[in-house]
């Protein structure tokens, strides 16, 4: 595995979620992937923080979405140009980088504009007599494109417009065909001719340029600097220098001010609107202080995503990261009815009915011969406590309560006063700060037929602080109904002294003619004995819920 991958539990996360993936991405750090790392994708419940605080571990890196973004698919380093380069060198650079479009950016490395290959040629093979006569250019980069030698004069590094004229014929028929032309704008290229020489001195021409490497005269020389027409030499014959002059021009004649950019932290589903519908060769990416990051073309689109991700204590899109369905998924590890997404290789998925997913990265430790460390072995002790609720849920099975066994020691913790602690350090709601935090730090949504519903549930001591906030709690069910577009929001709220459930129902008010247990007040249910929202409530709302 060469990407990045994220070891990631479900939105919501609780103590469960993030002891397993902090302690599967530590036992695959063990087999040698280095490149493994937990993290969640949600800020750790209190329950979750009071022990990763009592163990001195650091919460898991925090994601709020993996959709791709444009960092992700971008070549950095990209090759660029300043505005003043010769279009000789521009040329130079896309064909040493195999490239179709070139940046020009300032001295900051703001882009200003680009040029793209496909413009450029339109723009430069255009046919027409003043086309093929114009050189806009500056006399230090005409002199630099032709690597030629000043004899006389200066080289300016303003941008001129100058008509090329070649002197290869009689001196009478070349004074002929400047006549109507300002000499000043003159641009005359000439071998060892010193005829036509001494007639563009004698014009004024703006520069005249003597190819083949020859030189002037002394006397040439002198009338060269009396009538101050610039004079260079250049290696290069007549028609190469010809050529090399056009090529002078500075790509800021030929560059499209107008462009499309991206910001390097947009998703990358913006980049393939751009690159499919706006028409354009590529798209400039930007960091967030304006400087180029990189160029983005249809081709980058092909490019992998960097990192993937390991599910752990889910397997359904709806409970997982946001932008995991655009992600690969490499493994899936959970204890949870299968709805899992489709993926395009085949890929582990263990999935096995324990009360808690830390139980089956425990067993992997125990399987592989290996011993976790200390924190790692009391964080899976603390996963399996919370999600068995101390080992008294019904969805505690033989090999929870093995694994159990075999943790204590390497944990240090006696399993039942370490799981009372657990829920003694967070029971009720006035742990989580706000209820409708107390409501969404464990909701989970599901779906039956049509119906999308979500049940969310809190562990409490005693139900006399639940009755005391009952209609307030209702009344934020009936808007997380609202705002999650759901047929139906719920909240277990699990004595786990009693072994009770009291549920609290917003939507389906027929539920009660199919509920199957005492309906203390309109909304609101007694079920004794149900402590598991994923072995008890959910398959018989799935089947009431279904019914309907």
């Amino acid at each position: 595995m060469n990407k990045q991958v994220f070891v990631i539990g479900h939105r919501n996360p609780d103590t469960d979620s993030i002891a397993s993936a902090i302690a599967y991405a530590a036992f695959k750090r063990k087999l040698g992937y280095d490149n493994v790392t937990a993290a969640m994708a949600g800020a750790p419940n209190p329950q979750t923080s009071y022990i990763l605080k009592r163990l001195g571990v650091e919460p898991p890196l925090y994601l709020a979405d993996v959709h791709p973004k444009v960092r992700d698919l971008l070549a950095r380093r990209p090759v660029t140009a300043a505005a003043g380069m010769p279009l000789k060198e521009a040329l130079e650079l896309l064909h040493r980088y195999a490239i179709r479009v070139l940046p020009v950016v300032d001295g900051a490395g703001a882009p200003q504009g680009v040029v793209s290959l496909l413009k450029l040629s339109e723009k430069y093979l255009v046919a027409g007599s003043d086309r093929r006569r114009g050189v806009d250019s500056s006399l230090c980069n005409l002199s630099r494109s032709l690597e030629a030698t000043l004899l006389t004069g200066t080289l300016s590094e303003q941008v001129e417009h100058l008509h090329l004229f070649i002197g290869a014929m009689t001196r009478q028929s070349f004074s002929d065909r400047i006549a109507g032309y300002d000499t000043a704008n003159l641009l005359v290229l000439t071998g060892d001719r010193p005829s036509i020489q001494e007639a563009a001195i004698e014009a004024g021409v703006r520069l005249l340029v003597v190819t083949g490497g020859f030189t002037l005269t002394d006397d040439l020389l002198s009338q060269a600097r009396s009538k101050g027409v610039t004079v260079i030499s250049t290696p290069h014959d007549t028609a190469s220098s010809a050529w090399l002059a056009r090529l002078s021009t500075p790509i800021s004649c030929f560059m499209e001010q107008k462009f499309e950019r991206i910001g390097v932290a947009e998703p990358l589903e913006h980049l393939r609107l751009k690159l499919l519908h706006s028409g354009e060769p590529a798209v400039v990416a930007v960091e967030e202080d304006g400087s180029i990051a990189g160029i983005a073309t249809k081709s980058s689109l092909l490019a992998p995503i960097p990192y993937a991700l390991i599910l752990v204590d889910h397997n359904e899109l709806s409970q997982a990261v946001p932008g995991a369905e655009s992600v690969e998924i490499l493994e899936v590890i959970d204890h949870h009815k299968l709805g899992n997404p489709t993926t395009h290789q085949p890929i582990t998925f263990m999935a096995a009915p324990v009360g808690s997913t830390c139980s089956i990265v425990a067993s992997l430790y125990r399987e592989r011969g290996l011993e976790p460390e200390q924190p790692i072995a009391a964080l899976l002790l603390a996963g399996i406590m919370s999600d068995t609720i101390i080992l008294k849920s019904p969805t505690t099975t033989s090999r929870d309560r093995e694994l159990v066994a075999w943790l204590e020691p390497l944990a240090g913790f006696d399993h039942t006063s370490f799981g009372r602690d657990i829920f003694a350090s967070c029971s009720g709601f006035s742990t989580h700060g706000s209820l409708e935090k107390a409501i969404r730090s464990d909701f989970k949504q599901f779906t039956a037929g049509e119906t999308v519903f979500g049940v969310g549930q809190v562990e409490v001591v005693g139900f006399d602080e639940f009755y005391e906030l009952k209609e307030q709690l209702r009344e934020l069910l009936r808007q997380v109904k609202q705002s999650d577009k759901l047929d139906m929001a719920g909240l277990m709220v699990t004595d786990i002294y009693s072994e009770t459930t009291l549920f609290l129902a917003e939507g389906k008010n027929e539920l009660a003619h199919l509920m199957g247990y005492p309906q203390l007040e309109p909304h609101l249910y007694e079920l004794k004995g149900v402590m598991s929202r994923k072995k008890q409530m959910l398959p018989h709302l799935l089947k009431v819920l279904g019914a309907l």
